[in-house]
């Protein structure tokens, strides 16, 4: 469901990989029933009108269901758990210019990656709270 690389593709706007998301999101949150019934069908039929009215935009992640706005929030939470600083850190080490002059470009690169994949995930929490 979520391709080869196994993750999710956020950006400003919106889920990059919309497609994988919604299906991931859908079948996650189903009930025990409806999942019997999807894999039975093995999947949903072609419903045109219900993939033109899917972009996940930020407005649209705002509007899920509660139990994927939880599954959201929580998959967020664990990822923003996997980097070994927080957001707050990773700022006043940019702010802090004799100590980011430090690093190695590499360090420096990784850093602004780093902050900006983080401040994506902080947006998104606000998003599914």
């Amino acid at each position: 469901m979520v391709g080869e690389e196994g993750a999710f593709v956020l950006g400003w706007d919106e889920v990059l990989t919309e497609e994988e998301l919604s299906v991931a999101l859908k079948v996650l949150c189903m009930s025990e029933e409806e999942f019997k019934e999807y894999k039975e069908q093995d999947g949903w039929e072609d419903d045109s009108e219900e993939e033109e009215n899917s972009t996940l935009s930020n407005e649209a992640l705002s509007r899920l269901k509660t139990p994927c706005k939880k599954l959201l929030y929580d998959s967020v939470l664990l990822t923003l758990e996997s980097y070994g600083a927080d957001l707050k850190t990773e700022q006043d080490l940019l702010n802090n210019k004799e100590a980011y002059e430090k690093l190695s470009r590499r360090e420096q690169q990784a850093l602004h990656v780093r902050y900006g994949q983080k401040r994506i995930l902080h947006q998104l929490l606000e998003l599914v709270q």
